[in-house]
């Protein structure tokens, strides 16, 4: 079985991983982000599902255990005899990635629970909530019923186009689920570390997603560079501290804004390379195919243990 953890744990989310980074930058985010996101999410429970294989299998190595039950614990550690180790490894790395998976779960209920405040405000046919605030503040509430929070500081700082735009990209942020897309990026980097640098990638490119479809709706990608560049600049000197959705923390990054600026203001790219995006797939069915034979051989080796009759 030891193969099977090499490929499931080690190898396919490290290729899955450099697949992301690498695509990431080159291909249209409202095109990639999606497949990108649930491959990494599918690699992942393929690793979690693995790695649960191991966990049973270093419960039934256990002498006692065995005795209990009445099979040959022998027979179980002599399949991976040349690496004891990866059992009780495999058992240690499925808590810390449970224990993982809790936090951000724990996280994500505490901004629903801030959520919830908003919903309970007026909102307009636009699915707006404008509320009396001299900060310079806008974002996405995941319904239902989904709106969008504006101040009256941003919408101060904006003029009617701007404010236009500003409304398109966060709709988009609700009408296209990128919330739950951030989430599951989250949940993906908490099961394995090779995921960590990488969900700052996917709140970018959920904005830039966001970015594209607005100026999609509005006919005008300067627009949209304009309302972005006055939204960050008078956030950043208010010096705001955002921190509910992506799009309200990356109007503090000073890298990303500059960058998604400037992909708005460059001449829209042709969808090359888009059949890239199999790659990842790829792999992540892959994983999936091999999990399942991990779970096969489990199987096997428990019956000829004699633990399964």
């Amino acid at each position: 079985m030891f193969d099977h953890f090499v490929v499931s744990v080690v190898v396919c989310p490290v290729l899955v991983a450099l697949a992301v980074r690498w695509l990431a930058d080159r291909l249209r985010p409202e095109a990639a982000v999606t497949v990108l996101v649930l491959s990494m999410v599918t690699v992942s429970a393929a690793c979690l599902v693995s790695l649960g294989a191991f966990a049973v299998k270093a419960v039934a190595e256990v002498h006692r255990v065995g005795v209990w039950l009445g099979y040959s614990d022998a027979v179980v550690r002599a399949d991976t005899e040349r690496e004891p180790w990866v059992s009780v490894l495999s058992a240690t790395l499925l808590l810390v990635a449970v224990a993982g998976m809790f936090r951000v779960w724990r996280l994500h209920r505490r901004e629903l629970t801030v959520a919830r405040e908003f919903r309970g405000l007026p909102v307009d046919a636009d699915r707006v909530t404008m509320i009396d605030d001299a900060r310079v503040e806008a974002f996405a509430v995941p319904g239902p019923p989904g709106r969008v929070v504006v101040t009256t500081g941003m919408r101060s700082v904006l003029d009617d186009q701007q404010y236009s735009a500003l409304l398109a990209h966060e709709r988009a942020h609700l009408d296209s689920r990128h919330h739950t897309l951030v989430l599951y990026a989250r949940l993906a980097a908490a099961v394995h570390p090779v995921f960590w640098g990488l969900t700052r990638r996917i709140d970018y490119l959920v904005e830039r997603a966001a970015d594209e479809r607005a100026a999609e709706q509005l006919g005008d990608r300067r627009v949209v560079a304009r309302a972005i560049g006055a939204a960050a600049l008078r956030a950043s000197e208010a010096r705001l501290g955002l921190s509910m959705t992506p799009g309200r923390r990356d109007l503090r990054g000073a890298g990303v804004v500059p960058r998604r600026v400037a992909s708005l203001l460059a001449p829209r790219s042709a969808a090359r390379l888009l059949m890239l995006v199999a790659v990842p797939v790829a792999l992540a069915a892959g994983s999936v195919v091999w999990t399942g034979e991990c779970v096969a051989d489990l199987g096997e080796l428990l019956y000829a243990a004699g633990m399964l009759h």
